[in-house]
């Protein structure tokens, strides 16, 4: 009878700690994927642009933070549509990304949304929020 109590005990705490550690344990590699399918453990993350997951630190056009105070220097990736009529701009700490239109400008490339100015000039991009720039290639 000893025995019988002392198995069913054993079971009992191997069934528990099994449980427990299943709670505990972290997800996999690869099993945080957003509602698009996005691995953002693998750097994925979805552009409306492209319709497809992307790596925003392989976009083409970067810009840099300017007038940091911090130590560190944020980044802003721009990825345009194959029409050149819009910008998806991602900015750093901020979910999703933001749609600018392009404007009617015959001097310069100029797309715009809220109070952020997206400018091309020659091959340099410049990001304005509300008339001051904040992120330039």
């Amino acid at each position: 009878m000893k025995n019988t109590k002392l198995l069913g005990t054993a079971i009992a705490m191997m069934m528990f700690s099994s449980t427990a550690f299943a709670q505990l344990a972290p997800k996999g590699l690869g099993s945080d994927k957003d509602k698009h399918g996005c691995k953002a453990s693998a750097g994925y993350t979805f552009s409306v642009i492209k319709n497809d997951c992307v790596r925003l630190f392989e976009q083409s056009i970067q810009l840099k933070e300017v007038d940091s105070k911090k130590s560190y220097t944020s980044n802003a990736t721009i990825i345009l549509s194959d029409d050149g009529q819009k910008a998806e701009l991602f900015l750093p700490a901020s979910e999703g990304s933001l749609i600018l239109d392009k404007g009617a400008s015959k001097k310069n490339t100029v797309y715009k949304k809220g109070k952020y100015t997206l400018t091309k000039v020659k091959k340099t991009y410049t990001l304005k929020l509300a008339n001051k720039t904040v992120f330039k290639s």
